[in-house]
């Protein structure tokens, strides 16, 4: 029997090089958020952007609770939290369909006030039938 002087590990990256495309692909579908919020349907949905990954998440529940980086918070808390934040940074406001129009307008508001205008409304693309 021959000895081996060199292992062939082309079909092994190859192996690899699939299993990352695949957890690359699946990973982008779940990247949704650990609060329960099922967001509006719209006509123009787009699909959101690598770059909007990073961004700051603000959510707003069925109940009225608001969340920031998926920590519940109180509207003053929420407040010193937005007036720390750089101007340049993104934030995903994400609000269920259910919410009162108040609680989005009581975010948006803030947002204003501190000039944070890097927004991405999350909604849901509607299905054509």
């Amino acid at each position: 029997m021959k000895a081996f002087d060199q292992i062939n590990v082309i079909p092994f990256i190859d192996i690899m090089l699939v299993l990352l495309a695949i957890v690359l692909t699946t990973a982008t579908f779940i990247s949704q958020g650990l609060i329960d919020v099922t967001v509006p349907e719209a006509e123009t949905a787009e699909a959101i952007s690598p770059s909007d990954n990073k961004a700051i998440e603000i959510a707003i529940d069925a109940d009225k609770n608001i969340y920031f980086a998926d920590q519940k918070v109180t509207k003053q808390q929420l407040e010193q939290k937005l007036q720390a934040l750089s101007k340049t940074t993104a934030i995903t406001l994400r609000v269920d369909e259910v919410a009162t129009f108040k609680q989005f307008v009581l975010i948006v508001d803030l947002l204003k006030k501190y000039h944070l205008d890097k927004l991405s409304i999350l909604t849901r693309k509607k299905n054509q039938q």
